[in-house]
Protein backbone atom coordinates (compact mmCIF):
# COMPACT_ATOMS: atom_id res chain seq x y z
CA UNK A 1 0.00 0.00 0.00
CA UNK A 2 2.85 2.64 1.12
CA UNK A 3 4.38 2.36 -2.08
CA UNK A 4 1.55 3.46 -4.22
CA UNK A 5 0.84 5.69 -2.06
CA UNK A 6 4.05 7.41 -2.10
CA UNK A 7 3.98 7.22 -6.14
CA UNK A 8 2.26 10.55 -6.70
CA UNK A 9 4.91 12.47 -4.70
CA UNK A 10 7.40 14.36 -7.33
CA UNK A 11 10.58 12.93 -7.30
CA UNK A 12 12.90 14.88 -5.29
CA UNK A 13 15.80 14.00 -7.50
CA UNK A 14 14.01 16.64 -9.59
CA UNK A 15 14.59 19.03 -6.97
CA UNK A 16 18.04 20.22 -8.06
CA UNK A 17 16.33 21.25 -10.94
CA UNK A 18 14.00 23.64 -9.39
CA UNK A 19 16.31 24.70 -6.70
CA UNK A 20 18.28 27.03 -9.53
CA UNK A 21 16.19 27.01 -11.84
CA UNK A 22 14.33 30.32 -10.88
CA UNK A 23 16.57 33.13 -10.87
CA UNK A 24 16.01 34.41 -14.78
CA UNK A 25 13.83 36.70 -13.92
CA UNK A 26 15.72 38.30 -10.58
CA UNK A 27 17.29 41.22 -12.53
CA UNK A 28 14.09 41.99 -14.54
CA UNK A 29 12.33 42.36 -11.63
CA UNK A 30 9.10 40.37 -11.95
CA UNK A 31 7.04 41.28 -9.33
CA UNK A 32 3.14 42.02 -8.58
CA UNK A 33 4.61 46.17 -9.70
CA UNK A 34 0.91 47.71 -10.60
CA UNK A 35 2.91 50.13 -13.02
CA UNK A 36 4.06 47.21 -15.16
CA UNK A 37 1.93 46.04 -17.73
CA UNK A 38 3.08 42.34 -17.38
CA UNK A 39 5.49 40.02 -15.99
CA UNK A 40 6.08 37.20 -18.34
CA UNK A 41 5.20 36.78 -21.64
CA UNK A 42 1.62 35.26 -21.35
CA UNK A 43 0.78 38.18 -20.30
CA UNK A 44 0.74 39.69 -24.05
CA UNK A 45 -1.12 39.29 -27.21
CA UNK A 46 2.54 39.05 -28.70
CA UNK A 47 3.75 36.71 -26.04
CA UNK A 48 6.47 39.35 -25.15
CA UNK A 49 7.05 41.10 -22.20
CA UNK A 50 10.28 43.71 -22.48
CA UNK A 51 12.32 44.28 -19.70
CA UNK A 52 10.20 47.98 -18.73
CA UNK A 53 7.41 46.05 -18.07
CA UNK A 54 5.61 46.74 -20.94
CA UNK A 55 4.19 44.15 -24.13
CA UNK A 56 6.02 43.92 -26.85
CA UNK A 57 3.69 45.31 -30.24
CA UNK A 58 3.44 43.01 -32.77
CA UNK A 59 4.49 38.83 -33.24
CA UNK A 60 7.71 37.85 -30.65
CA UNK A 61 10.48 36.91 -32.81
CA UNK A 62 11.12 32.90 -32.54
CA UNK A 63 7.81 32.14 -31.35
CA UNK A 64 7.18 28.86 -30.21
CA UNK A 65 5.22 26.54 -32.33
CA UNK A 66 3.45 24.29 -29.92
CA UNK A 67 0.67 26.69 -28.96
CA UNK A 68 2.31 27.49 -25.77
CA UNK A 69 -0.12 29.86 -24.74
CA UNK A 70 1.54 29.57 -20.85
CA UNK A 71 5.01 30.23 -22.43
CA UNK A 72 6.63 33.75 -20.40
CA UNK A 73 9.71 35.62 -21.94
CA UNK A 74 11.21 35.58 -18.70
CA UNK A 75 14.72 35.83 -19.91
CA UNK A 76 15.33 39.26 -18.85
CA UNK A 77 16.59 42.03 -20.91
CA UNK A 78 19.21 41.29 -23.10
CA UNK A 79 18.69 37.87 -23.37
CA UNK A 80 19.28 36.13 -27.04
CA UNK A 81 17.10 33.43 -27.64
CA UNK A 82 18.37 32.36 -30.69
CA UNK A 83 21.80 32.25 -29.87
CA UNK A 84 23.39 29.05 -30.97
CA UNK A 85 27.29 29.96 -30.14
CA UNK A 86 28.55 27.46 -27.58
CA UNK A 87 28.52 28.80 -24.50
CA UNK A 88 27.82 32.13 -24.95
CA UNK A 89 23.54 32.48 -24.15
CA UNK A 90 21.43 34.48 -23.07
CA UNK A 91 22.57 37.29 -20.54
CA UNK A 92 21.10 38.62 -17.62
CA UNK A 93 21.85 42.87 -16.38
CA UNK A 94 24.59 42.28 -13.33
CA UNK A 95 25.68 38.80 -14.21
CA UNK A 96 28.24 38.08 -15.81
CA UNK A 97 29.59 34.13 -16.28
CA UNK A 98 33.41 34.01 -15.96
CA UNK A 99 32.73 30.56 -17.65
CA UNK A 100 35.86 29.13 -15.00
CA UNK A 101 34.42 25.79 -14.49
CA UNK A 102 33.26 27.11 -10.70
CA UNK A 103 29.88 27.75 -10.04
CA UNK A 104 29.44 29.66 -6.67
CA UNK A 105 26.54 30.43 -4.30
CA UNK A 106 27.14 33.93 -5.53
CA UNK A 107 26.75 32.93 -8.73
CA UNK A 108 23.00 31.65 -8.47
CA UNK A 109 21.33 34.32 -6.10
CA UNK A 110 18.17 32.32 -4.84
CA UNK A 111 14.91 33.91 -3.55
CA UNK A 112 11.20 33.66 -3.14
CA UNK A 113 9.51 35.55 -5.88
CA UNK A 114 11.29 34.73 -8.95
CA UNK A 115 10.10 32.48 -11.56
CA UNK A 116 10.85 30.97 -15.26
CA UNK A 117 9.15 29.41 -18.17
CA UNK A 118 10.55 25.64 -18.66
CA UNK A 119 9.48 23.31 -21.89
CA UNK A 120 8.67 19.66 -20.24
CA UNK A 121 8.02 16.66 -22.33
CA UNK A 122 7.28 13.16 -20.65
CA UNK A 123 8.03 9.67 -21.16
CA UNK A 124 10.69 10.75 -24.63
CA UNK A 125 13.92 9.47 -26.08
CA UNK A 126 17.09 11.40 -24.88
CA UNK A 127 20.49 11.71 -25.22
CA UNK A 128 22.13 12.00 -22.20
CA UNK A 129 25.56 11.06 -22.46
CA UNK A 130 25.40 14.21 -25.32
CA UNK A 131 29.03 14.42 -27.78
CA UNK A 132 32.22 14.13 -26.26
CA UNK A 133 34.66 16.75 -28.02
CA UNK A 134 38.47 16.50 -28.29
CA UNK A 135 38.81 18.61 -25.54
CA UNK A 136 36.98 16.69 -22.68
CA UNK A 137 33.78 18.77 -22.40
CA UNK A 138 30.93 17.66 -23.90
CA UNK A 139 27.73 19.31 -25.40
CA UNK A 140 23.91 18.10 -25.30
CA UNK A 141 21.61 19.67 -27.43
CA UNK A 142 17.81 19.85 -25.35
CA UNK A 143 16.15 22.15 -28.04
CA UNK A 144 14.45 20.04 -29.92
CA UNK A 145 10.64 20.25 -30.03
CA UNK A 146 9.55 17.11 -28.58
CA UNK A 147 6.00 15.62 -28.99
CA UNK A 148 4.66 15.88 -25.51
CA UNK A 149 6.43 19.46 -24.68
CA UNK A 150 4.32 21.53 -22.88
CA UNK A 151 4.81 25.06 -21.24
CA UNK A 152 5.27 24.85 -17.21
CA UNK A 153 5.80 27.92 -15.47
CA UNK A 154 7.89 27.30 -12.46
CA UNK A 155 8.13 30.05 -9.57
CA UNK A 156 9.87 30.16 -6.39
CA UNK A 157 6.74 30.85 -3.80
CA UNK A 158 6.98 32.65 -0.27
CA UNK A 159 5.65 30.52 2.39
CA UNK A 160 3.73 33.53 4.37
CA UNK A 161 0.65 32.89 4.89
CA UNK A 162 0.48 29.27 3.71
CA UNK A 163 -0.97 26.41 5.59
CA UNK A 164 2.35 25.14 6.31
CA UNK A 165 4.53 27.95 7.31
CA UNK A 166 4.55 27.10 11.02
CA UNK A 167 5.95 24.08 10.13
CA UNK A 168 9.13 25.17 8.12
CA UNK A 169 10.36 28.31 10.39
CA UNK A 170 13.01 29.03 8.07
CA UNK A 171 12.33 27.98 4.64
CA UNK A 172 13.76 30.03 1.82
CA UNK A 173 10.97 29.05 -0.65
CA UNK A 174 8.62 26.76 -2.05
CA UNK A 175 8.08 25.81 -5.71
CA UNK A 176 6.12 22.63 -7.46
CA UNK A 177 8.58 20.05 -8.21
CA UNK A 178 6.65 17.99 -11.40
CA UNK A 179 4.64 19.80 -13.81
CA UNK A 180 3.06 16.58 -13.74
CA UNK A 181 2.00 16.56 -10.02
CA UNK A 182 0.64 19.74 -7.38
CA UNK A 183 3.40 18.87 -4.64
CA UNK A 184 5.44 21.59 -3.52
CA UNK A 185 9.47 20.96 -2.55
CA UNK A 186 9.83 23.01 0.51
CA UNK A 187 13.75 24.83 0.48
CA UNK A 188 16.06 26.58 2.59
CA UNK A 189 19.00 28.33 0.89
CA UNK A 190 21.99 28.17 3.33
CA UNK A 191 25.44 30.36 2.13
CA UNK A 192 26.63 26.42 0.87
CA UNK A 193 24.10 24.81 -0.15
CA UNK A 194 20.41 24.68 -1.34
CA UNK A 195 18.17 22.29 1.26
CA UNK A 196 15.03 20.45 0.79
CA UNK A 197 13.44 21.04 3.67
CA UNK A 198 10.08 18.64 3.20
CA UNK A 199 7.75 18.21 0.47
CA UNK A 200 3.56 19.19 0.93
CA UNK A 201 0.80 19.64 -1.10
CA UNK A 202 -0.72 23.25 -2.16
CA UNK A 203 -3.62 22.68 0.41
CA UNK A 204 -4.42 21.01 3.66
CA UNK A 205 -7.12 19.13 4.66
CA UNK A 206 -7.26 15.18 5.95
CA UNK A 207 -5.62 13.91 2.40
CA UNK A 208 -2.44 16.44 2.05
CA UNK A 209 0.88 15.24 1.80
CA UNK A 210 3.10 16.98 4.52
CA UNK A 211 6.08 15.41 4.92
CA UNK A 212 9.77 16.36 6.21
CA UNK A 213 13.39 15.07 5.80
CA UNK A 214 15.14 14.89 8.93
CA UNK A 215 18.38 15.86 8.18
CA UNK A 216 17.68 18.22 5.32
CA UNK A 217 19.32 16.72 2.22
CA UNK A 218 21.71 19.61 0.23
CA UNK A 219 20.11 19.24 -3.15
CA UNK A 220 23.07 21.57 -4.11
CA UNK A 221 26.35 21.74 -2.47
CA UNK A 222 28.50 24.87 -3.69
CA UNK A 223 31.39 25.93 -5.12
CA UNK A 224 30.07 23.19 -7.63
CA UNK A 225 32.63 22.40 -9.80
CA UNK A 226 34.17 18.95 -12.26
CA UNK A 227 34.15 15.96 -10.01
CA UNK A 228 32.36 17.18 -6.82
CA UNK A 229 30.77 14.56 -4.57
CA UNK A 230 28.37 14.41 -1.88
CA UNK A 231 25.64 12.27 -0.38
CA UNK A 232 23.04 13.06 1.94
CA UNK A 233 20.71 10.42 4.28
CA UNK A 234 17.19 11.68 4.80
CA UNK A 235 14.76 9.84 7.42
CA UNK A 236 11.02 11.36 5.94
CA UNK A 237 8.07 11.18 7.93
CA UNK A 238 4.60 13.33 8.14
CA UNK A 239 1.60 11.85 5.61
CA UNK A 240 1.39 10.89 2.37
CA UNK A 241 -2.35 11.94 1.01
CA UNK A 242 -3.36 11.75 4.37
CA UNK A 243 -1.67 8.31 5.62
CA UNK A 244 0.92 8.40 8.04
CA UNK A 245 3.67 7.27 5.48
CA UNK A 246 6.98 6.84 7.16
CA UNK A 247 10.45 5.72 4.85
CA UNK A 248 13.84 6.77 3.99
CA UNK A 249 16.03 8.48 1.03
CA UNK A 250 19.97 7.79 0.20
CA UNK A 251 21.12 10.56 -2.31
CA UNK A 252 24.59 10.43 -3.85
CA UNK A 253 25.70 13.59 -6.54
CA UNK A 254 28.50 14.34 -8.75
CA UNK A 255 29.69 16.64 -10.88
CA UNK A 256 30.20 14.06 -13.59
CA UNK A 257 30.88 15.95 -16.93
CA UNK A 258 31.13 19.57 -18.28
CA UNK A 259 30.04 21.35 -21.58
CA UNK A 260 27.62 23.36 -23.26
CA UNK A 261 23.98 22.95 -23.57
CA UNK A 262 21.92 24.16 -26.61
CA UNK A 263 18.06 24.96 -25.17
CA UNK A 264 14.53 26.37 -26.30
CA UNK A 265 16.05 29.38 -24.93
CA UNK A 266 19.82 29.40 -26.10
CA UNK A 267 23.05 27.70 -25.37
CA UNK A 268 24.57 27.59 -22.06
CA UNK A 269 27.79 26.58 -20.52
CA UNK A 270 27.48 23.91 -17.82
CA UNK A 271 28.13 21.58 -15.01
CA UNK A 272 25.89 18.34 -15.22
CA UNK A 273 25.04 17.03 -11.82
CA UNK A 274 24.62 13.31 -11.31
CA UNK A 275 22.23 12.28 -9.13
CA UNK A 276 21.15 9.04 -7.96
CA UNK A 277 18.22 8.71 -5.71
CA UNK A 278 17.20 5.66 -3.06
CA UNK A 279 14.24 5.43 -1.85
CA UNK A 280 13.66 2.70 0.88
CA UNK A 281 9.89 2.15 2.23
CA UNK A 282 9.68 -0.93 4.42
CA UNK A 283 11.73 -4.23 2.77
CA UNK A 284 10.84 -2.05 -0.69
CA UNK A 285 13.52 -0.06 -2.63
CA UNK A 286 13.33 2.24 -5.91
CA UNK A 287 15.59 4.04 -7.61
CA UNK A 288 15.38 7.21 -9.29
CA UNK A 289 18.34 8.53 -12.29
CA UNK A 290 18.43 12.09 -12.71
CA UNK A 291 20.65 14.72 -14.00
CA UNK A 292 20.86 18.60 -12.92
CA UNK A 293 22.66 21.13 -15.53
CA UNK A 294 23.48 23.74 -13.94
CA UNK A 295 24.72 27.15 -15.28
CA UNK A 296 26.16 30.76 -14.10
CA UNK A 297 23.91 33.28 -13.40
CA UNK A 298 20.68 31.39 -14.63
CA UNK A 299 21.07 27.99 -12.22
CA UNK A 300 19.34 25.20 -13.65
CA UNK A 301 18.51 25.31 -17.08
CA UNK A 302 17.48 21.40 -17.82
CA UNK A 303 17.06 18.76 -15.79
CA UNK A 304 16.20 14.90 -17.12
CA UNK A 305 14.89 12.03 -14.75
CA UNK A 306 14.34 8.50 -15.46
CA UNK A 307 11.81 5.91 -14.58
CA UNK A 308 12.05 4.08 -11.23
CA UNK A 309 14.87 1.26 -11.39
CA UNK A 310 16.65 2.77 -14.60
CA UNK A 311 19.99 0.35 -14.51
CA UNK A 312 22.06 2.28 -16.76
CA UNK A 313 23.64 5.69 -16.27
CA UNK A 314 23.53 7.11 -19.82
CA UNK A 315 19.92 6.15 -19.75
CA UNK A 316 18.13 7.30 -23.28
CA UNK A 317 14.74 7.61 -22.24
CA UNK A 318 12.98 9.81 -19.45
CA UNK A 319 10.02 10.12 -17.58
CA UNK A 320 10.40 13.98 -17.52
CA UNK A 321 12.76 16.19 -19.57
CA UNK A 322 12.76 19.62 -18.55
CA UNK A 323 14.79 22.39 -20.69
CA UNK A 324 14.37 26.22 -20.02
CA UNK A 325 12.48 28.42 -22.12
CA UNK A 326 11.44 31.66 -23.65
Amino acid sequence: MLPDLLRPIARPSLAVALAGACLVAAAQGCSSDPARECVVGADCASGQCAPDGTCVRGPAPDAPTDGGDASASDAGPGADASSDAPGDGPTLPGCSPNKDGIITAAEVPLKAGLRATYRVGTDESVDTAGTKLPDGTRSWDFSVQLASDRAFLVETLPLAGKWYESKFTGATYATQLRASSPELGIFEVSPTAVLLRGVVTPDGGVFRTEVTHAPPPSMLAFPLSMGKKWTADANVSGFVNGVLAPYSESYTFEVDARGTLKTPLGTFDVLRVQILLERTVGLLKTTVRSFGFVSECYGTVATVASADNEQDVEFTRAAELRRISP
